[in-house]
């Protein structure tokens, strides 16, 4: 990279396949970074090559394990102490954001922890997609600009030209979310109320709204075990859905729910490429965000609006 750039943009360990596109969209390399591991299972993080003077753009999403999430915040406290002008933290998919607020007695809000660790480790704006919560950009006392994966989203369910199409949320909670898709494609809404008996066990579910004969598209944020998403699956289908497919934009998908994706009804489910899908399933499929990142990045360093790239 040329000495006198002055952005750089550099990636952490599992987020580099995605460093890689955003860079090629922005046409620049990706900045040389060394991850050191010791036998105890610490790492220390060193940059190849000078950012002084820089706006460094640092790209990793940090779900499970917690080292994403610990490698990012050695990448920026490397940043400030090499005396990078900004340090702007690209976190496609942000960790710990199901805990938002306290739902319960004696219970820690991670989401808000999180963001002062990147806080105190020393960001200057950050980029993020579908926060599981909008109210997490409360959190921060720096910039943040919160991308939504419609804007691939809606073009891919466009072309695909169905008869008959609904929308759906598989729970109350994704009803705006869902709401805002149904209104831009004007088609009808269908909701889903469900109970749980603990985290990611699903004890009833009931449709609200008419699904028989129609081409179901389910919208969500994060698909973690799937059993939410393939028990609406299946209940449509026996309700007499003529397909059901689902979006959602970050690919958690912890065992078993590729297992469960393949043996229920739904025709495909399609991702955003926020997190790496790391195992094969002919249903699920990955949509790519770099260039809509890219783009972003490109209007932060030009002091252009940000709001005016999105689709709803």
């Amino acid at each position: 990279m040329s000495e006198n750039a002055p952005f750089m943009v550099f990636s952490g360990t599992k987020s580099r396949y995605l460093a890689e596109k955003i860079c090629e969209n922005l046409q620049c390399p990706l900045g040389n970074l060394n991850i050191t591991h010791f036998a105890d299972g610490e790492f220390a993080v060193s940059y190849e090559e000078s950012i002084r003077g820089r706006q460094v753009f640092l790209v990793q999403s940090t779900f499970p394990n917690s080292d994403n999430l610990m490698e990012l915040l050695l990448m920026i406290d490397a940043a400030k102490r090499a005396s990078a002008r900004s340090i702007v933290a690209v976190i496609p998919y942000f960790g710990w954001a199901r805990q938002d607020r306290k739902d319960k007695p004696r219970i820690a809000i991670g989401a808000k922890l999180v963001a002062d660790l990147l806080s105190v480790a020393g960001i200057d704006r950050l980029i993020t997609m579908d926060l599981h919560a909008d109210q997490i950009q409360g959190f921060f006392d720096v910039p943040v600009d919160h991308l939504y994966a419609s804007a691939v989203f809606l073009p891919y369910i466009q072309s695909l030209n169905l008869d008959d199409l609904v929308i759906a949320a598989p729970d109350i909670g994704g009803a705006k979310r869902a709401s805002t898709f149904s209104k831009y494609l004007k088609v009808p809404l269908v909701l889903c109320n469900k109970s749980r008996v603990k985290a990611n066990e699903v004890a009833s579910m009931q449709i609200i709204g008419e699904v028989e004969g129609k081409n179901v598209v389910l919208i969500d944020d994060i698909v973690d075990t799937a059993g939410t998403i393939t028990t609406v699956a299946n209940i449509m289908m026996e309700a007499g859905a003529k397909s059901v497919r689902a979006v959602a934009s970050h690919c958690v998908m912890s065992d078993p729910a590729t297992r469960r994706i393949e043996e229920s009804g739904l025709v495909e489910i399609v991702f955003t490429d926020s997190i790496p899908y790391c195992k094969t399933s002919p249903k699920v499929k990955q949509i790519s965000i770099a260039a809509m990142v890219a783009e972003t990045i490109r209007r932060v360093l030009n002091n252009e609006s940000i709001s005016t790239q999105y689709i709803i």
